[in-house]
């Protein structure tokens, strides 16, 4: 990933050209600067400009540079990289519930959405999120084929994996070795389940760094 800060005098980036040094695909910089996470303006042919300075804090983040207040001693501490989400769903009316569950469950995360298991695949490699939430139903790939992926890849070892499915239990008999021990919350109980569940998995993540 090039770093924001090796672009001296650069007032301004394109959307493109911020997701090339994020690493992330255009649509998700269009999201993060929706979110605030990225400062941005529009100019009078109502294109988007993003904020140099506000592409480097988000890269120090991620990367974990970013400075915090000085210790007892004077010494800079790192900051812990924010616990990072994504969600691979198709559906628009599951992804905004999910969205509004995981914001308020654990608001100082990162949150993502990919809305097929292709593309949801690839962004799990580019951004490397703690906690992996995957309907099982998906265009592209299937969400039990991308688990399986997943996990027959020693570098995702430590990523929390959440299942969310519209299907019955008897009809997840085929999917059976895939969600082997993995907790799966039914769509019409994610109101009431996956707030708690989010809450384990984020501290199973934080258990994890210390």
């Amino acid at each position: 990933m090039t770093s924001a800060s090796e672009s001296p005098g650069v007032s301004a980036y394109t959307t493109q050209e911020a997701a090339r040094l994020l690493g992330l695909a255009v649509r998700s910089v269009q999201l993060m600067v929706d979110r605030g996470e990225l400062q941005a303006w529009k100019t009078p042919g109502g294109h988007r400009r993003i904020d140099p300075a506000s592409v480097a804090a988000w890269q120090a983040r991620q990367q974990g540079t970013l400075p915090a207040a000085a210790g007892p001693r004077g010494t800079a501490e790192a900051v812990p990289r924010a616990l990072r989400i994504l969600l691979i769903e198709d559906s628009v009316h599951y992804q905004n519930l999910i969205g509004l569950l995981v914001r308020r469950a654990l608001p100082e995360a990162e949150f993502q959405v990919a809305s097929d298991g292709i593309v949801g695949l690839a962004q799990v490699g580019q951004w490397q999120p703690d906690l992996l939430i995957v309907d099982l139903l998906l265009p592209g790939i299937d969400g039990a084929a991308l688990i399986a992926s997943l996990r027959s890849q020693p570098m995702f070892g430590a990523l929390r994996l959440v299942v969310v499915t519209s299907l019955e239990e008897a009809e997840r008999a085929s999917f059976a070795l895939a969600l082997e021990g993995l907790p799966v919350v039914h769509k019409t109980a994610l109101v009431a389940r996956l707030p708690d569940l989010l809450a384990r998995e984020a501290r199973a993540v934080m258990a994890s760094r210390a």
